[in-house]
């Protein structure tokens, strides 16, 4: 390696320490908030659904695979649904209607009262994002937000919001990553 690219990558690590080290109990309350909201939703048959775009849509995905599968016990399958993964209604939805309805139309079908709608977005700001959080609401869905920067708009239309330190997009997914892991794994616990 160049010293160029050494330089690059002790930044970068450096960056990602100084983020996760930025967290702390209001990280652990909020975790556990939207775990809890998860695992009420999910005792109670409702389900618990997720969208995001692109890394973020990546984190919807990723997450609900962990809990309809496995994280790390085996136990039953759970009732969690990324937004993001029907290709055919997605394509369908921004092929006939604006691009700001394509997860308000399927909030709009799948989502009541009971369930949770978990909105990933980086800036906080997206607004099909915006758009489907306050369909769930209108749905009666308990809406968990993940977001960064200042939480925009999404942080306060949320019962429970975790804001990632940071204003690198990158540095947000990776503590966003953080909080999905441990979302899944203490939702996890509590069915296996």
């Amino acid at each position: 390696m160049t010293s160029k690219t050494d330089a690059i990558l002790h930044q970068r690590l450096k960056e990602a320490q100084q983020t996760y080290l930025a967290l702390g109990d209001s990280f652990v309350e909020e975790v556990q908030q939207a775990a809890n909201l998860a695992i009420d939703a999910l005792r109670g048959e409702g389900g618990v659904y997720l969208a995001g775009n692109g890394g973020s849509a990546a984190d919807a995905q990723h997450w609900a695979a962990e809990l309809v599968g496995r994280y790390l016990l085996e136990r039953d399958p759970l009732n969690v649904h990324a937004l993001t993964v029907n290709s055919s209604t997605y394509t369908a939805l921004v092929n006939d209607y604006p691009a700001e309805e394509v997860f308000e139309r399927q909030v709009r079908a799948h989502v009541r009262t009971g369930d949770v709608f978990i909105a990933i977005s980086t800036s906080g700001n997206s607004e099909n994002i915006l758009r489907a959080v306050a369909a769930a609401r209108r749905q009666g869905a308990k809406i968990v937000g993940v977001t960064g920067k200042d939480g925009g708009k999404l942080r306060f239309l949320c019962d429970v919001a975790f804001v990632a330190p940071s204003n690198d997009t990158p540095r947000i997914q990776e503590a966003h990553l953080l909080f999905g892991h441990c979302f899944c794994e203490i939702v996890e616990a509590a069915f296996a």
